[in-house]
């Protein structure tokens, strides 16, 4: 998949909800305290991030809190964007400094985790101000598969979260598509449409969404579930 025009057309979508008369002060029930100012402000801060992972191999870029006067919030927002595509239309394999070496450590690392990242943040915006967009299938699915190629590992080794003490299948009912975490033989499958498996895995969902069908056992499969799976 070209990730660079996935994370271009996706920040155009989130800058378009910096409307003048947005409201930066509603609440982001998905993001725990945020309001849709500190969404953008995390957002503004990761996009430089990266600018500087690429640009200067290390990643303990902190720049200042981005302005809240909406239109220069907005203004701050478009011009993070446009750094950030610029900065990842090298080639995918530049090196860059990553948060990880599990993956390879360039570019092309960061097209695919900041798509994926804006992504869910656009989710969490549309869902603070009124109706959220489905996820693509084809987005969806590699969400899902970066969960457990990525994070999931990486929250165990951290010590954030414990080993499974089981394994579960997540089955994606629109494509022929399942993933397998944890030990042994599953004990329990969650199923259903690839988007709303991914908002599961981020817990943007609860495990009993209407959208999701459980079979084996439910409460082994919730507690792997519970992780947590990502940051």
């Amino acid at each position: 998949m070209d990730f660079l025009p996935v994370l271009r057309d996706k920040l155009a979508a989130y800058g378009a909800l910096l409307t003048p008369d947005a409201d930066l002060d509603a609440p982001v029930p998905s993001c725990g305290e945020w309001t849709l100012y500190d969404l953008t402000d995390h957002l503004v801060q990761g996009n430089l991030w990266v600018v500087t992972a690429v640009a200067e191999g290390r990643g303990n870029h902190h720049g200042e809190p981005a302005p809240r006067d909406p239109a220069a919030l907005r203004a701050s927002f478009d011009a993070s964007a446009a750094a950030i595509v610029e900065s990842l239309s090298a080639a995918p394999e530049t090196p860059a400094w990553t948060f990880t070496s599990a993956m390879p450590r360039n570019v092309g690392f960061w097209r695919r985790r900041r798509a994926q990242e804006t992504l869910m943040h656009l989710w969490d915006a549309q869902a603070a101000l009124g109706k959220p967009d489905p996820f693509e299938l084809d987005l969806a699915l590699d969400g899902i598969t970066e969960v457990f190629e990525l994070f999931a590992p990486r929250m165990v080794s951290r010590g954030l979260a414990p080993e499974p003490a089981a394994a579960l299948t997540v089955r994606a009912t629109d494509a022929d598509r399942t993933w397998t975490y944890g030990p042994g033989t599953p004990v329990a499958e969650i199923a259903g449409p690839a988007s709303d498996l991914l908002l599961v895995l981020w817990g943007r969902k609860p495990a009993g969404d209407p959208a999701s069908a459980w079979n084996g056992d439910r409460a082994a499969g919730e507690r792997i579930l519970a992780g947590p799976l990502v940051p």
